[in-house]
């Protein structure tokens, strides 16, 4: 079984780094009629969808998975559409590819410019939420990217029902079906090939939970773009507007739990903690949100846990938040830079010059003044959508779209220049 998985693999990654010569030279016309073409069949195959969806849903109960997953898996009607969303945005947006930039003239006459190229054949691996398949496979259709795309056990019927309606849209316009590709078997072997074939993939894409990509950024021969987990903070200045503080506290870890982009950390200054720490604590508490505190959270919050050294660097995923009061500004983004993943922060804030620093000093990939850090999105910063999120600090950055998935090389123009 595991030579069959092998050369299967082997197959898909011939295939794929064929068809990526051809979306590699397509026009930026012919990309998005694909991309147009793929938002109809999903129209059409909605009914099918949700009955896909609704085998692996019963399957993953049955499996014992928890209400966090089981979210992450399900495609509703309004999901679905904000798949079909992310297509159209992503057939608006401007194609990077073949664009030139900082063409300029040196000294030898010569002109030396940078022209944005496509990576090639992009290997993307992730768990539970089917709609990422449609994102992944827009953004590396738009970029002139060839993809295999490997999902999660749990979401392998809806994934071949989204496989579909990409296959014929794709054949509807005359490009290669193999462009992208949906792995069909659920054999783990699969995943240890995909990421050990440096001659038929470019780069590697994992999104899932923290041992999945800890296991691919190990063992993988290939570029791996990737952030382990989502360790997110929010700081409440003492000079914070009240009503703002509140609302983005409780919206950045209630809004949805079982994503990256959730606080899982608050951080308060001392100076307002005992006036404001109560109220809030009444907001997350009526939501049924679990609060672990510090030493002085816990003498103001009765019902809050203490927290230990552990909750400080853990990605819930779930109505769990650690809270622990700060002196000043200072000590908050020391606490961000020692504990967090490198992911999102956020300072609530009316100081425009603490804001500033706040974004200077914080080293993440996403540093926010004033809002939710649940717009660390790439569907938010108007991307269209996101291939995932990179916390790494060569390539991409933050949430990665159609740039993200493109290089550079250098092109230089002349007309008969030598060398003297």
């Amino acid at each position: 079984m595991t030579e069959q998985v092998t050369e299967y693999m082997h197959e898909l990654g011939r295939k794929a780094r064929e068809a990526s010569a051809w979306v590699a030279k397509a026009d930026t016309g012919l990309k998005n009629k694909a991309l147009l073409a793929i938002a109809a069949e999903l129209e059409t195959a909605r009914p099918a969808l949700r009955q896909a969806n609704a085998v692996d849903l019963e399957n993953g109960r049955s499996r014992g998975l928890d209400a966090a997953l089981l979210d992450r898996l399900e495609l509703t009607d309004a999901r679905i559409d904000t798949m079909i969303e992310n297509l159209n945005q992503v057939a608006s947006l401007p194609d990077p590819v073949g664009t030139i930039d900082d063409l300029k003239y040196v000294p030898s006459g010569i002109q030396v410019g940078k022209m944005r190229v496509p990576l090639g054949v992009i290997g993307i691996i992730y768990e539970s939420r089917p709609n990422v398949t449609i994102e992944a496979a827009s953004l590396c259709l738009k970029s002139g990217n060839a993809v295999i795309l490997r999902g999660g056990s749990e979401s392998i019927a809806s994934n071949q029902a989204i496989a579909q309606c990409i296959q014929k849209g794709l054949a509807a316009i005359g490009l290669p079906e193999a462009a992208v590709q949906v792995v069909e078997t659920t054999d783990r072997q699969a995943v240890g090939t995909l990421i050990s074939i440096p001659e038929y993939v470019d780069v590697i894409v994992p999104r899932g939970g923290k041992g999945l990509i800890e296991r691919i950024s190990r063992d993988a021969r290939v570029p791996v773009i990737k952030h382990l987990d989502g360790i997110c903070h929010v700081y409440i200045d003492d000079l914070a507007d009240r009503e703002k503080a509140v609302a983005i506290a409780v919206n950045a870890k209630t809004h949805r739990y079982g994503v990256c982009n959730a606080m899982e950390t608050l951080l308060v200054n001392r100076a307002v903690a005992a006036d404001w720490l109560p109220e809030l604590a009444q907001r997350y508490q009526e939501i049924g949100v679990e609060l672990r505190g510090c030493s002085e959270v816990c003498d103001l919050i009765p019902d809050a846990l203490a927290a230990t050294e552990d909750d400080w660097q853990t990605e819930y995923l779930a109505p769990v938040l650690s809270i622990k009061v700060v002196g000043d500004m200072g000590e908050a983004i020391r606490h961000i830079n020692r504990y967090g993943s490198h992911h999102t922060d956020s300072i609530i804030t009316e100081s425009y010059t603490r804001g500033r620093d706040f974004l200077r000093e914080v080293d993440s990939s996403s540093v926010m003044i004033n809002a939710s850090t649940r717009f660390a999105d790439g569907f938010e910063y108007g991307l269209g959508a996101e291939i995932g999120i990179s916390t790494d600090k060569i390539h991409a950055r933050g949430p990665v779209g159609l740039e993200g998935l493109t290089s550079q090389k250098y092109v230089v123009l002349g007309d008969g220049h030598i060398r003297k």
